[in-house]
């Protein structure tokens, strides 16, 4: 219904108020997307579904013209771990988050890869594997995204290669797509800042572009390749205003889901949403 000059954009949000809710406040605050956990960050149960409220939500997104929402799984879970307890636990709420997600049909459901812990990368891809075939059913229609990682300790996916070798050793790897969060990639070594295009085309020939999905949008708070993981608001850190302009109006990203994950309460989303939205427009004209 709105122009949103092009870009499907907004922030993570709290589904503490329902889902309703959030379709709301994304819409407050100038956003036509919105990111959520779907259940406690750090673990644990999720709520009850309401279905009337989920419902709710899809009436607003449909009369507002909101793209896909970009749903992330506790940071808690992990598919690698060197416990079978806990990649028993990870198995479980996936599905569970997959099951639910079919009352919001066609969004993207994020999830870090994991920490294989000291087993090592290959073992760690092995277990991540076989849990994604395991969770994964070939009727839903959720896309399961793998996000990029700053390569902080043991994390699983701090490559283009290793995101690579996560799909084509899942036998069900078409369900599957790739979230890029910018300040992961820096910290994890990638030029997101200087060399876009050659980033981009590193990432066509090891995953291919049709996988890319959507983008986290988050500037760092530390230099290219230090592997930390600490996120700092757009223009504030050491990517800068002028990364994200040169994001926005790249012809192959303008048209993705873009969240923001900066540290910022709703104001500054807003005026973060705001300033991508101005990016675009002037490079539009």
């Amino acid at each position: 219904m709105e122009d949103h000059q092009g870009l499907t954009v907004g922030c993570h949000l709290s589904a503490a108020k329902g889902f309703a809710a959030m379709g709301r406040t994304a819409t407050s605050i100038g956003a036509n997307t919105f990111a959520f956990f779907t259940r406690n960050p750090r673990g644990g149960n999720a709520k009850a579904v309401d279905e009337a409220d989920m419902a709710r939500l899809r009436e607003h997104m449909a009369s507002q013209g909101f793209g896909r929402l970009v749903a992330h799984a506790p940071y808690t879970l992990n598919l690698c771990s060197a416990k079978p307890d806990v990649v028993d636990f990870a198995r479980r709420a996936m599905a569970d988050d997959l099951a639910r997600m079919e009352l919001l049909p066609g969004q993207y459901y994020n999830f870090h890869p994991g920490s294989h812990v000291g087993q090592g990368a290959d073992a760690g891809i092995e277990l991540i594997c076989a849990g994604l075939d395991e969770v994964l059913d070939a009727g839903q229609s959720t896309t399961v995204l793998l996000e990029t990682m700053a390569g902080k300790g043991s994390e699983v996916g701090r490559t283009f290669e290793e995101i690579a070798r996560i799909i084509e050793g899942c036998r069900k790897g078409d369900l599957l797509g790739v979230c890029l969060d910018t300040c992961h990639v820096w910290d994890g070594g990638y030029d997101v800042k200087d060399d876009l295009d050659g980033l981009l085309e590193e990432f066509d020939r090891v995953v291919g572009l049709d996988r890319l999905k959507a983008l986290h949008l988050n500037d760092s708070k530390n230099p290219k390749g230090s592997h930390k993981d600490r996120h700092e608001k757009l223009g504030e850190g050491h990517l800068g205003v002028e990364t994200f302009a040169a994001v926005v109006c790249h012809p192959l990203l303008q048209a993705l889901p873009m969240i923001l994950e900066t540290p910022n309460e709703l104001d500054g989303y807003r005026q973060e949403i705001a300033l991508l939205r101005s990016l675009a427009a002037k490079g539009a004209a």
